[in-house]
């Protein structure tokens, strides 16, 4: 039976588009199966089998650094042999490259940052954000074969099956990259996950200075949330670039989105249109960002963001 075929490098990923597939296979007609690639297959696989999809799992050497070209040989032979329909990648920063490669190796037509994925009159429908964010792209693929790479976060991971799914080791026999991995290091300095985080500060160009950041992260610690800005404060220097949210950043699901100083420009607003609860400060009253909010307080964050801190402090000690 033809199947669509799940890959993410991030497992987390990789089972919010089991539940994708679990949820698109039933109306295309296909089954539902997923590759796990590299050291970590193994453990990957069973994870996967566990949420119901039919394992390829593929452990060899040359895999060791998931090197993008080398997994897209992979990928491609195990599409074949699972006689995949449809793909699903993950968008991550390797997702997107591997989505070109793959889409190349399979003749197939290739959807990228994808941020809704349904299917319509039988065929596969993606939607992705064009014209800087300003608008919904739609776009179906007319290929016997599709790659979609979702935006992380579309969908959510579901639950464990009643019964595992099978699992196949697979040997490739891939030749060596072209690329060779020397080392890895980890990432100087602090770095966050903000599509992960269940609350989020946001600050943006309201703030008149750099030390007035000192003012968001009071307001993140007295919240319990983790600090993001808009790409302007990024490129000022003030936050790093993990702090983004936005179409340059995170795309981000919180329960709780809370945004100081920041007008609302789509360009941001993309990064936190799924959020729960969006309350927003600023001291301009038609304010974009007051569009989408639930809720909003027109006024001055100088005066405004002291204030919540000390209230959300005494709830916190109450």
């Amino acid at each position: 039976m033809s199947s669509i075929l799940v890959y993410s490098e991030q497992t987390g990923t990789a089972l919010e588009l089991v539940a994708a597939a679990q949820a698109l296979a039933p109306q295309l007609g296909l089954s539902v199966s997923a590759a796990a690639l590299g050291p970590d297959a193994a453990a990957q696989a069973a994870e996967l089998a566990a949420h119901g999809a039919a394992a390829f799992s593929c452990a060899e050497a040359t895999l060791a650094g998931l090197d993008t070209a080398t997994v897209a040989q992979a990928l491609a032979a195990i599409a074949r042999q699972a006689d995949a329909r449809v793909v699903l990648l993950g968008s991550t920063r390797r997702g997107r490259e591997l989505g070109g490669r793959l889409a190349q190796k399979l003749a197939a037509g290739c959807v990228t940052d994808a941020t809704s994925v349904a299917v319509e009159d039988g065929r596969l429908v993606a939607g992705r954000y064009n014209l800087g964010g300003a608008t919904v792209q739609r776009e179906v693929a007319t290929t016997p074969v599709t790659v979609v790479a979702v935006m992380p976060k579309v969908f959510a991971a579901g639950e464990p099956a009643a019964a595992p799914a099978a699992i196949t080791p697979v040997s490739l026999g891939l030749p060596a990259p072209a690329v060779k991995l020397v080392e890895t290091k980890p990432k100087e300095g602090e770095s966050v996950d903000l599509s992960a985080a269940p609350r989020i500060v946001g600050i943006g160009r309201g703030l008149g200075k750099r030390e007035d950041v000192a003012l968001g992260e009071q307001l993140a610690a007295a919240l319990g949330a983790e600090l993001a800005c808009t790409k302007s404060l990024a490129d000022f220097g003030w936050l790093g670039e993990d702090r983004i949210v936005g179409l340059s950043g995170a795309k981000t699901v919180p329960d709780v989105y809370l945004g100081v100083g920041i007008s609302g420009q789509v360009q941001h607003t993309v990064g936190i249109a799924q959020a729960k609860l969006i309350a927003a400060v600023n001291t301009d009253k038609e304010a974009p960002i007051f569009a989408m909010a639930d809720y909003g307080i027109v006024g001055d964050l100088y005066q405004v963001v002291p204030a919540l801190v000390e209230k959300l402090k005494a709830l916190t000690t109450a």
